[in-house]
């Protein structure tokens, strides 16, 4: 790594999902030296785990592929995956960063051929399913993946398989001898675009998402409608494979609550009457949906999806904050609660139930590699004592993909101003 050049006109972005990725090609296509750093294999973040997007429904291919066509032909960008900044320090317009970088143990000459996936017997749980599907110990992240270049799993390094792997790469892509490295950066400005995590759903223990099967994520869901996930796009209960034509979505689980997530997620109101659509166009005839929740957030150009979800007959909304999850002798979730409109107590049995789990900042505030304002919440504040280090997207707030991407643009634009200045002042 060492043709990296990075200076104090330099912009490094940390994270390279769908903000970092827009912070990183707005500052290079402006004419700065960006570095963008990934901790992943690969480039998309949550974003490419998505089966579509609310309200159009469109596929985030397509915008991801503009985005990876901007990146691969951009002089100005550096990308460095598989990558982690373990220390920062400094000040405005003169950052100085270490950056592990995990081997990946291919190298540039892989060609994407997968022979060497075909020869592994190794699986583990595939991370971009969420666990819900296996994966080679040799893998592609995923179809779409930047850059387009295997990984072999460190946990078949030394075993037979790893040999296997070698042997059946053709073009000497294959260095089973490479290590860890670390380098040093300079940077003027930084921009944490680390995004977010799914909350952690065992927590919520009255729903027995880590007892029942039949209990899952709204994340998980998302995968299970894609007919590139681990059912093929069929909906389906996990203990059993049947057709999960009854679906129930319970609002809130785990956010604006004192115990778990503090804050509204934004997200998932939206989320799970895009995933009503889901079951509803899998089911046209016998889908039916029933959505628990405390109020229905869809603001702005939202109202018009929701209106139409609330138009289909088979979808229906009850305002609850569902008490607990049982499940009965067929392994059938079975919700408990009061209606709070009606007052009535109800006991409702359902083929799947879709937890609705919020927006938690992939920030350790613990472990953060300089000092800087995080508040309770696990974002990171505007600040001025944060210096130039600029939020980008979810590392500042929970957003959805739309106002991530023009929060990315703005934390760009004030990266640029640092580093102008930087420039002009001659430091």
């Amino acid at each position: 790594m060492s043709d990296i050049v990075a200076s104090n006109e330099t912009i490094v972005v940390v994270g390279g999902g769908i903000s970092g990725m827009t912070s990183a090609l707005e500052a290079a296509e402006c004419g700065k030296q960006v570095i963008l750093i990934e901790k992943n294999p690969s480039l998309g973040g949550r974003v490419a785990q998505l089966y579509r997007y609310f309200p159009k429904m469109c596929h985030p291919t397509c915008g991801m592929e503009i985005n990876l066509r901007r990146a691969r032909y951009n002089r100005n960008l550096r990308i460095l995956t598989m990558a982690e900044v373990t220390e920062v320090t400094g000040k405005s317009g003169d950052y100085s960063l270490r950056v592990l970088l995990k081997p990946r143990f291919v190298n540039e000459n892989c060609t994407a051929c997968g022979e060497c996936e075909k020869v592994v017997e190794a699986e583990f749980g595939d991370e971009f399913n969420y666990g819900m599907s296996r994966r080679k110990g040799a893998y592609l992240p995923y179809n779409m993946a930047y850059p387009q270049r295997y990984v072999i799993d460190e946990r078949i390094i030394g075993t037979e398989d790893a040999g296997k792997a070698k042997d059946a790469c053709r073009y000497d892509a294959i260095d089973l001898d490479m290590q860890a490295e670390e380098i040093e950066l300079k940077a003027g400005a930084i921009i944490w675009a680390t995004g977010w995590q799914p909350y952690d759903a065992s927590r919520i223990q009255p729903y027995g998402y880590d007892r029942y099967q039949n209990v899952i994520t709204n994340v998980e869901f998302e995968r299970m409608a894609d007919p590139q996930g681990p059912t093929g796009g069929r909906l389906v209960r996990p203990s059993d494979g049947e057709e999960a034509r009854k679906v129930a979505f319970i609002q809130c689980a785990g956010s604006r609550d004192r115990n778990h997530l503090r804050h509204c997620s934004r997200i998932c109101c939206m989320s799970s009457l895009k995933q009503a659509r889901y079951v509803r166009e899998a089911f046209p005839e016998d889908g039916m949906v029933d959505i628990y929740y405390i109020d229905i957030r869809a603001i702005d150009r939202f109202e018009d999806f929701y209106k139409k979800i609330q138009e289909d007959e088979k979808v229906s909304f009850i305002k609850s904050k569902v008490a607990s999850i049982i499940k009965d002798k067929e392994d059938n979730p079975v919700l408990q609660g009061v209606d709070t409109e009606g007052g009535n107590r109800y006991e409702t049995s359902y083929d799947m139930v879709i937890l609705a789990t919020g927006m938690q900042p992939s920030i350790n505030r613990e472990a953060f590699p300089i000092d800087i304002v995080i508040n309770q919440d696990g974002f990171i504040e505007p600040d001025e004592k944060n210096g130039a280090i600029f939020a980008s997207g979810s590392a500042a707030d929970a957003l959805d993909v739309n106002r991530s991407v023009q929060h990315a643009t703005a934390a760009a634009l004030r990266a640029i101003q640092v580093v102008n200045k930087t420039a002009g002042a001659g430091v």
